[in-house]
């Protein structure tokens, strides 16, 4: 008899890579907010307040909603490919 030791790897299937999106989410309205804070929450897709989209993971999307953190509400949703 011979002992096979197997490894984690052979013993799990293998899953595709999860890629991380954003979804995000306008929860406070843009009247009153200063003209680029208005063009960045245009520029994410959010027009009506409760709308949302979701989004790669990235850093041009990170630094977006880092200017209007103050209107948004940000959740991370793994998706697999």
């Amino acid at each position: 008899m011979a002992n096979k030791q197997t490894t984690a790897a052979e013993k799990t299937p293998e899953k595709a890579p999860a890629a991380k999106e954003l979804k995000i989410t306008l929860v406070k309205s843009t009247i009153g907010a200063l003209q680029p804070h208005k063009r960045t929450v245009q520029a994410l897709g959010l027009g009506k307040t409760n709308s949302c989209v979701v989004k790669k993971d990235n850093p041009a999307t990170r630094g977006m909603i880092h200017q209007v953190r103050h209107l948004l509400k940000v959740e991370e949703v793994e998706t697999t490919i």
